[in-house]
């Protein structure tokens, strides 16, 4: 086999350009597909991450961790009885692997789990949480001594009071967060699935990319750039939850805000809020220990609500994943999206959520397994059908930050910086002024390593 050049550690890309480069010299060997399929996995190449892993198993039936592999990229698409079929495997031929057997549990759980869930399915429409809950009767104990809404309303000063508490490492009572959930649901879908806006010449609105549950991170957003306000807009654009340790205390901020300035702060939706993602990723585990399962349907129920895309004086489309699989998509099937749902496989919505931007001209299969990939062409062909300057997504990490591709019509920007504590990215966000809508763009690194601090407060 030829030598591989040693890259530094968790640099996923370089280890995925230097296996294409080995298996171009040597295209029969397993252990270069299985590995090449874990940094694909590292990156959330989803897809590539199990076609390594298939083609790994193809030359040699008996190299497990590419069964391995493979379960772990069907687990992260949501294939669970394809992933339990090969954890299994690994199970059976190694029945000491703590980590497989725990894989194994997980996965038989949840594909126990939705077995059941279609099983009491019906056609009615499913009864909401709200209607169980009895909010006015919920007590809140004496020596919570912690931030309560003020006659049952967000106010500037509860914010102020329920970010320290969360800095703190705090709960909020559950009543509280009850109370947020039940009113944004309601703000949210009498909302459009597009959102439209227009600046005047002198303001101006901050977009944010994906926060994951970094909840330092976004307070140092706001500490950089100003807490939001009626003159300083703001527009998160999904993924803002799951990953980081404390997505509970993101979430509640941003819907905090989302409350106290409805025309001044916008939230749309990332394939992150959704419920396969969360049972993957940490957001379901997280409500249920620091709150209820209860809670966390109640949270499932308000994503479906979020809205989907939002344009910016008619010039600017914002989304959290990218364009589309088909040519003729306009703003007005936009708008037409029922998007009270869990997304579907393919379509608008999906594409919505899913895609991602690609050098070359055309579409092709996605990295992740999930919508597609689409070029330059594809962008340019969109914005002139819909008479749009450019589009501002998200979805993928970027070293800097931000990247900006398409000659120009196509921004990505990610605010996670030090993603997952291992990326050593920047985060971003970015200025959009209604005078000439020129993007300004704003860097910023990770102020504090979360997870440790998580895992410091159980001890």
């Amino acid at each position: 086999d030829p030598p591989i050049q040693q890259v530094p550690d968790r640099d996923y890309e370089n280890a995925i350009k230097y296996y294409t480069e080995a298996l171009e010299l040597n295209p029969s060997s397993a252990i270069y597909f299985s590995n090449r399929s874990l940094a694909y996995l590292r990156t959330e190449c989803y897809g590539y991450a199990l076609a390594d892993a298939t083609k790994c198993l193809e030359i040699d039936q008996n190299y497990i961790k590419g069964y391995y592999r493979r379960a772990t990229s069907n687990m992260a698409l949501g294939k669970f009885k394809a992933a339990l079929k090969d954890y299994e495997t690994v199970v059976r031929v190694r029945p000491n692997d703590k980590d497989a057997k725990m894989k194994y549990q997980e996965c038989n759980k949840i594909v126990k789990q939705k077995a059941f869930e279609r099983a009491i399915a019906s056609d009615e429409m499913k009864r909401s949480v709200v209607d169980s809950l009895d909010i006015e009767n919920m007590m809140i104990e004496d020596q919570y001594t912690g931030p309560k809404l003020e006659e049952g309303k967000v106010t500037m000063r509860f914010m102020k009071e329920m970010m320290e508490c969360f800095k703190d490492q705090k709960k909020l009572h559950r009543k509280c967060a009850y109370q947020i959930l039940i009113q944004v649901k309601e703000l949210l879908s009498k909302l459009p699935s597009l959102i439209e806006i227009t600046l005047k010449e002198t303001e101006k609105i901050t977009v944010c990319g994906d926060t994951h549950g970094q909840f330092y991170d976004l307070i140092n957003i706001f500490e950089l750039n100003g807490l939001p306000s009626e003159t300083n807009p703001y527009l998160f654009n999904g993924d803002f939850v799951d990953r980081g340790s404390f997505s509970l205390e993101v979430i509640l901020t941003l819907f905090g805000f989302k409350l106290l300035l409805p025309d001044s702060f916008y939230l749309l939706r990332g394939n992150h809020e959704t419920d396969n993602m969360n049972q993957m990723y940490g957001f379901e585990g997280e409500v249920k220990a620091k709150y209820t399962a209860q809670m966390f349907t109640l949270f499932s129920e308000v994503f479906q609500w979020l809205p989907l895309a939002q344009c910016i004086n008619g010039k600017v489309l914002v989304m959290h994943g990218g364009l589309f699989s088909e040519d003729g998509v306009t703003l007005d099937d936009l708008r037409k999206i029922d998007r009270n749902r869990q997304p579907p496989d393919s379509g608008p919505m999906c594409d919505l959520l899913w895609s991602d931007p690609q050098p070359q001209n055309g579409r092709c299969v996605s990295k992740r397994g999930v919508s597609c990939q689409f070029g330059p062409d594809v962008t340019e062909r969109f914005l002139d059908q819909n008479n749009l300057d450019y589009i501002v997504r998200s979805h993928e990490v970027k070293a800097e930050g931000y990247e900006v591709t398409h000659s120009g019509k196509c921004i990505t920007v990610f605010s996670a910086p030090n993603y997952c504590d291992q990326m050593c990215n920047k985060g971003a966000y970015i200025h959009l002024s209604g005078s000439d809508l020129k993007p300004q763009f704003h860097q910023f690194t990770a102020v504090v390593s979360t997870s440790i601090i998580y895992d410091m407060s159980l001890l």
